[in-house]
């Protein structure tokens, strides 16, 4: 059954939506149309879309991060907005590293722009996902441009190494889970706490929104590498076995390589062979992850950190309400459709 969605994400779209569209509407007019394609906002030939561009998730977090600290949801909206930039950069350029044609359904930026276009419009909105930061003054804003900036180095150190990892034959599930951390959960760290940093809070209330973004991402992104070897096509948007079909080292592959036996040698040799697999060799590769415990132990760990992310906000003093909205907003954003 598909989950509610969370009131602070539908709040969170009321106030970011317009603050974004008015961001990109200071890019040069091709990187504008390129960027508001991606978001779902215009078409191929920038004509309007009634998209709101995704579910707003690293907003909603950054809203809330400021409420978390006891300031209106506003004072966090130039982090709302970082954080959702530096999502669609990281967006664009992983559609063309990764080769990718469809996201939400639609060709990808590249596939329509070009993979110069889609580069440019990326390096264009890591720019300003800094600017909009430092316009805001006060030492907070400086302090909030700092730490985006951090995580916008694990993001990138993070898609590095997944990268590298496409050629390596020794990835740990160890390796995995830290390069995960990096791609995914550097960015949610960031949204879950710059609202508070904006708002002016102390160490223990932004290192622990960062904790929980972090978690979160981990948790997410698990929940990412199940449903791109068992997700339903029509949820994702990609292609059934997806991740096998390209050979991708997920948690889920990496933890069967681990288990070792038969199953792990057979999978060795997929993972190093060339040339397309068909859907009844896919199907029998997924067979074999979930029989040496991929699916089962990548699961686990994904409920694991979803209860470190429950621990580490009870820990933390901030209005109930909010409390309770970061605790939904975690749940759906690791709903399992499947």
């Amino acid at each position: 059954m598909t989950m509610t969605v969370p009131d602070a994400i539908e709040r969170g779209r009321t106030l970011t939506v317009p603050a974004l569209r008015a961001v990109v509407d200071r890019l040069n007019p091709r990187l504008r149309h390129i960027v508001a394609y991606h978001r779902g906002w215009v078409d191929a030939e920038n004509k309007p879309l009634t998209g709101s561009g995704g579910k707003l998730v690293r907003p909603a977090l950054a809203l809330l991060s400021a409420e978390a600290a006891g300031a209106p949801p506003e004072v966090g909206l130039p982090a709302a907005c970082a954080v959702e930039l530096v999502h669609d950069f990281s967006l664009l350029h992983d559609d063309l590293m990764d080769g990718d044609r469809e996201r939400r359904h639609r060709a990808t930026a590249w596939t329509v722009f070009g993979a110069d276009g889609a580069i440019l419009a990326g390096d264009a909105l890591l720019g300003l996902s800094v600017q909009i930061l430092l316009e805001v003054e006060g030492d907070p804003a400086r302090r909030a441009a700092l730490i985006l900036s951090a995580g916008i180095q694990d993001l990138v150190r993070g898609q590095a190494e997944d990268l590298m990892f496409e050629s390596r034959t020794d990835v740990t599930v160890a390796d995995t889970l830290q390069m995960e951390d990096g791609k995914t959960g550097a960015l949610l760290a960031c949204s879950a706490s710059l609202g508070a940093v904006l708002a002016g809070a102390g160490d223990e209330m932004v290192d622990g929104l960062a904790e929980y973004g972090s978690r979160l991402g981990t948790a997410f992104q698990l929940i990412d590498d199940l449903l791109g070897i068992w997700g339903d096509p029509a949820v994702t948007g990609k292609p059934v076995l997806s991740d096998l079909r390209s050979r991708k080292k997920s948690v889920p592959v990496v933890v069967a390589l681990e288990a070792g036996g038969a199953a792990a040698d057979e999978l060795r040799a997929f993972l190093t062979a060339s040339g397309e697999s068909t859907e009844a060799e896919l199907r029998h590769i997924a067979e074999l992850v979930e029989r040496a415990g991929g699916r089962e132990w990548t699961t686990a760990e994904a409920d694991r950190q979803l209860e470190a992310c429950e621990s580490v906000l009870r820990s933390l003093s901030m209005p109930a309400q909010v409390e309770a909205e970061l605790l939904a907003l975690a749940r759906f954003v690791t709903e399992r459709d499947s």
